[in-house]
C-alpha cells in the first residue's frame, strides 16, 4: 500500500505479517513501484493547487497511508497530519506536518470531528474490503460535519491490462464501483472524475511537469489511468 517503505535496517521492519491489518509489508516496494523521483515534488504542488476547491485554507487535514508525505508537505491547510504505518513518514514529513506511524484502520489517537479532509492517495487497491471498510468507518468518524474525504485511485476501467503491474494491489476499483461503495457505506459521493492523472510517474513524460496544470484542466486527459473521488460524510 502507499505505507510500503524502503526500510533502514530489519529491525525497523514488523515482525510479522499479522501486524499489519489487511496488508503485507514489501521492504523493497518503494524502490520498485514507488521509487524517488525528483520530479515528484513538483507534480503534487500542481495537484495541491487543483484540490484546493476542497480544502479551505485554513482546514485541519489527515492523509492517510502518507508514505513520502508527497500530499502532506504541499497542501495548503491550517494544520496538517501525515499518517503511515512505516517510519518513512516521520523522516519524509516537511516541519510543518505532523507525522504519526500508526495504522490508518485506526484512528483512536483522533478524536471524533478532528479534521475537515481525510485524503489518500493509492491506498484503497492495496487494502482488502473488510479493511477499507475499516478506514472508511474511521475516516468518517474523525471528519466533521460536512468534512470532505478526497481520494485519488487506480482506474481499473481505464487500464486494466497495467492495474496488477502492481504486485501489491488486491482490489479492484472503477470510478462507477468507488462511488457505488462509498454511497452503500453512507458517504455522499461530492465529484467523481474519472480521467484525472497518468497512472504512474514511471515515465520519460512525469518529467514534463509544466504541462500538469493544463492536463488537470484539459477533456483530453491521453494515458490516464487515475480517478478522483470526493465524498463527504
Amino acid at each position: 500500500m502507499r505505507s510500503r517503505a524502503l526500510y533502514d535496517n530489519d529491525k525497523d521492519a514488523p515482525a510479522t505479517e499479522a501486524e499489519v491489518s489487511g496488508g503485507i509489508y514489501m521492504p523493497k516496494y518503494f524502490e520498485t513501484r514507488l521509487a524517488a523521483s525528483p520530479s515528484r515534488t513538483r507534480v503534487w504542488q500542481h495537484i495541491c493547487t487543483y484540490l484546493e476547491r476542497w480544502i479551505a485554507p485554513d482546514a485541519a487535514v489527515l492523509e492517510v497511508g502518507a508514505g513520502w508525505c508527497d500530499f502532506a508537505n504541499n497542501v495548503r491547510a491550517g494544520s496538517v497530519v501525515a499518517m503511515d504505518i512505516d517510519r518513512t513518514v516521520e523522516r519524509a514529513a516537511a516541519p510543518h506536518v505532523t507525522a504519526v506511524t500508526g495504522d490508518c484502520t485506526d484512528l483512536s489517537r483522533f478524536a471524533d470531528g478532528s479534521f475537515d479532509v481525510v485524503f489518500a492517495s493509492n491506498l484503497l487497491e492495496h487494502l482488502t474490503r473488510p479493511t477499507a471498510t475499516r478506514l472508511l468507518a474511521e475516516a468518517r468518524r474523525v471528519l466533521r460535519r460536512d468534512g470532505q474525504l478526497i481520494l485519488l485511485q487506480p482506474n481499473f476501467r481505464l487500464n486494466p491490462g497495467g492495474y496488477f503491474d502492481d504486485y501489491t494491489h488486491v482490489a479492484i476499483y472503477t470510478d462507477r464501483s468507488l462511488a457505488d461503495y462509498l454511497a452503500s457505506d453512507g458517504w455522499t459521493v461530492r465529484a467523481v472524475m474519472p480521467r484525472f492523472l497518468p497512472l504512474t510517474l514511471k515515465s520519460r513524460g512525469s518529467r514534463l511537469t509544466f504541462l500538469v496544470p493544463w492536463y488537470l484542466r484539459s477533456p483530453l486527459k491521453p494515458l490516464a489511468g487515475q480517478m478522483l473521488v470526493v465524498a463527504s460524510r
